[in-house]
């Protein structure tokens, strides 16, 4: 049964198109059955991030042109339109992708810690939603421990570089000293938290959080040493934000270019440097056209990204044998499920046959048929009942020009005399 993934990244799509189909916590259940409904799909992990959103899938049957008819369904787009912005890869490659991803190679920020704990996230919500079995859950166990393997062998995190970084990292190209600014980051999850975090070791002067539950707010606020307001109150925290970072699961902006004109008036138009990190985006992309307001969305960080991360990528080639190691390694397993697979059903066929024609021998010997006759008899049938099936696929693979199967059946029939030589 075939192993794939089909997706959309920031490699591939430009935002605009990414948060068309992202997939919200809350839709999880719903999109996992409406896949699990497609054709021969058997098992099903769903990835949505603010970069990617991915689909791992064990099919019988469904593939590429099924998966991308649903991504196309599911969120209301005119068939084809995403076509050119999906990759697909099938066996040894979507593993080998998986890898990479869990391992920060194929990340924004090249080696970045979030993304593993997305795809744990991910495996968790699969396996809440029974969508998993023993194929994609031994795939994602694999995968976290090979991901640990890697980032510890090349290296390629030791510095708390992240898309949080990142945004911190472009703010103080802008400011210069950060000990005099006050930020204002609007949301409490990860991403902000990461943020927060960064800011306080750069000094920052003043911090506000703020969020749509005051609760969240508050105990954000109490670790940062900061000051909580709820989402109600933002336009009261604008006019203060030398600095804004802004990742909600909002599936509306919640920042407009009116919000925006009023506090640049309240601050007689000092500059005002934004960094909108949400998926789908929480900053009305209008409010770039303002003048003393400095716009940054996800795509924007790549160019702080590539000045920055320029010594990990040797870290990341010597990480390559790693990811081959690890693919391998499931390769192996996998095959070798498959090969008790092929070898059950062959015991099963031929234990069946082989008491079905004993039953039938046993009668005719008590009928006082001769024995030597009754023996040939049923090896000569049996042999025939064995080699039918075989020999009936051989000649179409034969008529096919299938010589990748004849070449198979050349070696595992090859007697072991022959091996020696």
């Amino acid at each position: 049964m075939p192993l794939f993934t089909i997706g959309i990244s920031h490699h591939t799509a430009p935002i605009e198109i990414r948060e068309k189909v992202a997939i919200t916590r809350a839709d999880y259940s719903s999109r996992v059955g409406e896949l699990r409904a497609l054709p021969g799909v058997e098992e099903v992990v769903i990835l949505g991030t603010c970069n990617r959103t991915e689909i791992y899938c064990l099919s019988s049957s469904s593939g590429k042109t099924d998966l991308g008819n649903w991504f196309h369904q599911a969120n209301g787009i005119p068939a084809g339109v995403l076509d050119e912005y999906f990759y697909f890869h099938e066996g040894e490659e979507a593993v080998r992708h998986l890898v990479r991803v869990a391992s920060g190679l194929d990340s924004l920020v090249l080696g970045e810690n979030q993304i593993l704990g997305q795809l744990k996230d991910a495996w968790q919500q699969a396996h809440d939603a029974n969508s998993m079995g023993k194929v994609l859950d031994r795939l994602f166990q694999h995968t976290f421990s090979a991901a640990k393997t890697i980032r510890n062998s090349s290296g390629i995190n030791d510095r708390p570089v992240s898309v949080a970084y990142t945004a911190v990292v472009l703010a103080r190209q802008i400011f210069g000293d950060l000990s005099s600014q006050t930020v204002v980051l609007v949301g409490a999850g990860e991403m902000v938290q990461l943020c927060g975090r960064h800011l306080r070791e750069q000094g920052i002067a003043r911090l506000l959080i703020v969020n749509r539950s005051m609760a969240k707010a508050e105990e954000l606020a109490m670790e940062l040493d900061a000051t909580a307001m709820t989402l109600d109150q933002l336009g009261e925290a604008l006019p203060d934000a030398d600095i804004l970072i802004s990742s909600t699961a909002s599936p509306e902006p919640v920042i407009s270019k009116q919000d925006i004109k009023s506090a640049l008036r309240k601050r007689r138009h000092r500059p005002m440097f934004l960094v909108d990190i949400a998926l789908p985006r929480d900053i009305e992309p209008q409010v770039s056209r303002l003048k003393d307001v400095y716009l940054y969305t996800i795509d924007d960080l790549q160019q702080v990204v590539d000045e920055n991360m320029n010594y990990r990528n040797e870290a990341a080639k010597s990480a390559l044998a790693d990811v081959d190691t690890a693919v391998d390694d499931f390769m192996r397993w996998l095959y070798g499920i498959r090969a008790a697979r092929s070898l059950k059903r062959m015991r099963q066929l031929s234990h069946a046959h082989e008491k079905d024609l004993t039953e039938k021998a046993l009668k005719k010997l008590n009928a006082g048929r001769d024995a030597s006759e009754v023996l040939q008899q049923m090896a000569s049938t049996l042999t025939n009942r064995f080699l039918h099936l075989p020999s009936k696929r051989l000649r179409e693979a034969a008529e096919n020009q299938n010589y990748e199967i004849l070449k198979a059946a050349d070696w595992i029939f090859k007697p072991d005399s022959e091996e020696a030589d």
